[in-house]
């Protein structure tokens, strides 16, 4: 990392004899470390680490395997055979599930888990350390599946805890197979492995309302106007590649999550364009609101397409309570297009332009009144 520089110079230096003065000419060899950077170095770059969203992980979990129990005799004064003391091995960690608000997907979660085994037992009767258990957070709304698809786990409150696999249990030492006639045995139990088990980890977002549209009809524009979510915005299809939540608080301190989710396209429930797998995130939504494009022409055509991909992931999902707002209705086009909106589907829509908080007030009272109904 470093140059060495050799220098060579005289130095005058001055010798006391006791016999007579002289002086000596000394040559010194001195080397002096100066850094010097062998190379250009490149600097750091300013570009984010990107950070994927993970709402849906296959784990292994495998619990910690117990300690082994000793095989030890216990020897006195006068007494080198007083008897067994092979302690027991300690109790192997558990691995929990924990939800936390601290994280929000699953992209910190391994693929596999396992516990920590507990403490071999000793001699002098001592007893191994039990291993602490394994603690992993997931977020608020996990759903635990087995490998065969079945719900074993539902965590959608704070705090809870699942035990995905349990530790082994420490063996006994060979004080525990004393008996009357053998009283010096010389076994001992091996601690067993822990269980594993695979599960399948499924996040669903917890919000009271969610946004259903297709991609470029403002839905995330809408979730920035009437929450403090700062969601990506930009003029091209499938800006929002995740869900977002906001919350409204209203002057009560009422407060509702709002739930941003990925535009749907036509034929979604053919895997095109993001599919239809993020609809899973609206299904502890208790409402869903309906964003429309009024600018666009024929804007019942959108509603019917929306319902039909509804229809084609889940037919509870689809009978749902909904808010039907046709939103940029600044833009002068949509002002026609929304009566023939209003006439063909026959049920209120409410008019909204999110750009400019135009009846925002309206919707944000519908919201509430379907808030208190269907809570």
């Amino acid at each position: 990392m470093f140059a060495a520089r050799s220098l060579l110079y005289f130095r005058k230096i001055s010798l006391t004899s006791p016999v007579k003065n002289s002086k000596r000419l000394v040559l010194r060899r001195e080397t002096h470390s100066v850094p010097q950077a062998l190379r250009s170095t490149k600097p750091k770059s300013n570009r984010k680490e990107p950070i994927y969203f993970v709402d849906s992980k296959q784990v292994q979990v495998i619990g910690g395997k117990g300690g082994d129990g000793c095989i030890s005799f216990l020897q006195l004064w006068c007494n080198e055979r007083a008897g067994p003391d092979g302690g027991d091995g300690g109790n192997g960690g558990h691995v929990i599930f924990q939800t936390s608000t601290d994280v929000r997907n699953f992209n910190h979660v391994l693929s596999k888990i396992r516990g920590l085994p507990g403490e071999n037992g000793r001699g002098e009767h001592c007893h191994g350390k039990n291993a602490q258990h394994t603690i992993v957070k997931v977020p608020v709304g996990t759903v635990v599946r087995n490998r065969g698809g079945q719900i074993v786990g539902d965590l959608s409150e704070v705090n809870i805890m699942f035990v995905a696999a349990r530790g082994g249990v420490g063996g006994k030492g060979n004080k525990f197979f004393a008996t009357s006639v053998q009283k010096s045995p010389k076994i001992s139990e091996y601690g067993p492995e822990g269980e594993d088990i695979s599960y399948i980890l499924e996040l669903r977002t917890m919000a009271d309302i969610g946004f259903i549209g297709q991609p470029n009809a403002g839905k995330s524009t809408l979730l920035n106007a009437i929450t403090r979510a700062k969601p990506k915005i930009a003029p091209y299809a499938f800006t929002t590649l995740r869900p977002y939540v906001g919350m409204v608080q209203y002057d009560d301190f009422t407060q509702l999550a709002i739930a941003d989710l990925p535009g749907l396209i036509r034929d979604s429930h053919l895997n095109k364009g993001l599919g239809i797998q993020f609809l899973k995130h609206a299904e502890r939504c208790k409402v869903l609101l309906i964003v429309l494009d009024a600018s666009l022409d024929n804007p019942s055509l959108q509603y019917e397409q929306l319902m039909h991909e509804l229809r084609k992931f889940s037919k509870n999902l689809a009978e749902r309570p909904k808010i039907i707002v046709a939103n940029k209705m600044d833009i002068p086009e949509a002002k026609n297009n929304f009566q023939d909106l209003q006439n063909e589907l026959k049920v209120k829509v409410i008019p909204i332009s999110a750009k400019t908080d135009a009846n925002l007030s309206e919707l944000l009272r519908v919201m509430r009144e379907y808030y208190e109904l269907y809570k």
